[in-house]
């Protein structure tokens, strides 16, 4: 894990949200194909951090599907 995502991971392990850590750890490990996302609302609230999950995620090879607010 690079340095940055190695802070997040930290900080959303304090703030108890699990399944974003576990997201972490399963894309470190070749475990995560693909994340399904409303472009709208994203995975984190702090766009910054989104960014660079998102980017981080693409380089470990997670397809990022967009899907809509409908679906």
């Amino acid at each position: 894990m690079t340095p940055t995502i190695t802070v997040l991971r930290e900080k959303l392990e304090k703030e108890g949200k699990e399944d974003l850590v576990e997201m972490i750890d399963d894309a470190s490990s070749g475990h995560l194909e693909e994340v399904e996302i409303v472009p709208s609302i994203g995975l984190l609230y702090d766009q910054e951090e989104n960014k660079q999950l998102l980017t981080w995620l693409e380089e470990k090879g997670v397809t990022i599907t967009h899907i809509t607010d409908e679906e």
